[in-house]
């Protein structure tokens, strides 16, 4: 799968994973975690008429993905984007070294760094692996960012990270705030049902609204031939559940979501504390649910060893006719249905209610990475006028704008006919934007849903960020946006998002483990729904009720600030 196509989540496995807050209090003296000792800092840079001036370099890393790509001479250290830097604010990037994302290859290469106790440079950018941003964090090699932020980030920076001020809860250290969360737009891996709408039509069905409704769709589609061949090979509802229930695409969490609970995450409960989704009542009936949409064959048999895009190329596929996933499935991998069959017609619809009327999907993080400041950069001012001058001008541009119409002309958008264009055709897929130190310049998380929300309606864009969304997004991926943003009080969002606890570290493989395989063996009638209920109590007596007592712990600190 295509990077850029599977970060448009906003992550969505990753974000629920790569939250951090490496804070561990239990480390030894003798090559635990060390606290910081910041280096006295160095008189702020002055900028002249709005750029350092002799220009001022910043040493950085950050993995580079298969998706970012460079016009012909041009290269990571040389491109639209550090001449931009340079020219316009007197600022010089430049790579300590360069590696792809691929194979683990930055991973490997930044892990032998910090165990040679290597320089680091001034900033590392990074989204990905829970654990090495857990290292860095812990090498003691960052200084308390959150300082630096209040001093330094200009306003709309500010009030884009306090629209969910939660995002910077995975890098909470006592009470410090050691990174910098880098922003997503918000709702963005939050899923809708996905139909065939040619299948409904063909059988005069309404779209459902609950679950049972929702069964009498998926007998139609399961056993009275809606492709029309002739044969008895169509689904209901594919499913993916190899990596989990609650995933990014092809998903099952909404199933939970109707009985109240959301599973393999950390809910908040009316009481204000925090419970592990899968070892709710709500999810024993979910269970039982599933087992029965299994035993009918409304879901696939292979829906066990399936992942996520494996699972979703049933419906491209024209097997199923159904799937859950994010608003801009439509942009992939959605636009494979009317190549496989061009009268083949889809629509985004709400996620059902249960027997008592709940609904539920999971949520999206505001926060998809972080950027950490070496303690020895000299003047760390200078990232934030980097980044204020994305956030104030590049995240929402005004009119007239130097960013107007994208980064930069004859890369993310070009003239044509005296019309300015982003067609991917013509563009070739170059996108400045993936060259900066935050992978996406900058994103204010609310500006975009509600952006499609609004076009949904059939509002005109009014602004340049409107107008850019209008042109390049399709019809469905509006209305699926615009059902989003209207069943956003049914989300469950994670809530846990720091370290592991202690008792995690040391019993978690063994409670997945135990959680997979229950739940497997009942969907698939291996097993009594019975057995959920001595799985709860073994994973209780296992870990589970010390882990749900440590992270009840984490939450109230990171809630007061601790």
């Amino acid at each position: 799968m295509d990077t850029s196509k599977k970060r448009r989540i906003g992550s969505l496995v990753l974000v629920g994973v790569l939250s951090l807050s490496a804070l561990l209090s239990g480390c030894s003296s003798n090559g635990g975690s060390k606290e910081a000792e910041p280096t006295t800092p160095a008189k702020a840079l002055e900028l002249k008429d709005g750029k350092y001036d002799p220009p001022v370099t910043i040493s950085y890393l950050r993995p580079w993905g298969p998706d970012v790509k460079f016009k012909s001479g041009e290269d990571q250290d040389n491109n639209v984007h550090t001449k931009w830097a340079k020219e316009k604010l007197g600022i010089e990037l430049k790579n300590q070294w360069i590696s792809p994302s691929t194979n683990n290859a930055f991973e490997t290469k930044l892990r032998l760094s910090l165990a040679s106790n290597a320089e680091m440079p001034d900033i590392i950018s990074y989204r990905g692996e829970f654990n090495l941003v857990r290292e860095l964090i812990e090498s003691g090699k960052f200084v308390d960012a959150g300082e630096l932020f209040d001093t330094y980030a200009s306003d709309t920076w500010k009030s884009a990270v306090n629209e969910d001020s939660t995002v910077w809860y995975p890098y909470m250290q006592d009470g410090k705030r050691i990174g910098i969360p880098i922003l997503d737009y918000a709702y963005n891996g939050d899923p809708v049902m996905w139909i065939r709408e040619d299948w409904l039509k063909k059988f005069n069905l309404k779209a459902p609204q609950t679950l049972d409704e929702l069964e009498v769709i998926m007998e139609t589609f399961t056993n009275q031939d809606p492709d029309g061949n002739g044969k008895k090979d169509t689904y209901g509802l594919t499913i993916g559940f190899k990596n989990w229930l609650n995933t990014w695409m092809s998903e099952a969490g909404w199933v939970f979501g109707a009985y109240g609970t959301m599973p393999n995450q950390w809910n908040l409960t009316k009481e204000g504390t925090l419970e592990y989704g899968s070892v709710t009542p709500g999810a024993k009936q979910a269970l039982e649910r599933l087992q029965s949409w299994m035993g009918k064959g409304y879901i696939p048999e292979e829906a066990g060893v399936y992942d996520e895009t494996k699972a979703a190329e049933e419906f491209t596929a024209g097997k199923a006719g159904i799937v859950v996933g994010p608003h801009w499935m439509p942009s992939w991998p959605l636009e494979d249905v009317k190549k496989n069959n061009p009268n083949a017609e889809y629509k985004a619809y709400p996620i059902p209610s249960g027997p008592d009327g709940k609904a539920g999907r999971h949520g999206t993080s505001n926060g998809n990475g972080v950027v950490l400041i070496n303690k020895d950069m000299k003047n760390p001012e200078v990232f934030f006028t980097y980044q204020n001058e994305l956030f104030d001008h590049f995240a929402n541009p005004q009119e007239g704008g130097e960013f107007e119409f994208g980064f930069a002309e004859g890369y993310d958008w070009v003239m044509v006919d005296g019309k300015p264009s982003t067609d991917a055709s013509l563009t070739n897929g170059i996108a400045p934007e993936k060259y900066t130190l935050t992978f996406d310049g900058a994103r204010i998380p609310s500006l975009s849903m509600t952006t499609l929300a609004k076009l949904a309606s059939g509002e005109a864009p009014a602004t340049p960020f409107e107008r850019k969304i209008k042109s390049g997004v399709p019809t469905p991926m509006l209305d699926a946006a615009k059902i989003v943003l209207d069943q956003k009080d049914i989300v469950f969002n994670q809530m846990f998002t720091g370290a592991p606890t202690m008792t995690m570290q040391m019993n978690n493989d063994i409670l997945t483990k135990m959680e997979k395989d229950t739940f497997s063996q009942i969907i698939y009638g291996k097993t009594s729904v019975d057995a959920f209920d001595s799985f709860v109590e073994k994973w209780k007596s296992s870990g589970g009720d010390q882990i749900t007592k440590e992270v009840n712990e984490w939450y109230q600190s990171v809630k007061n600030g601790k």
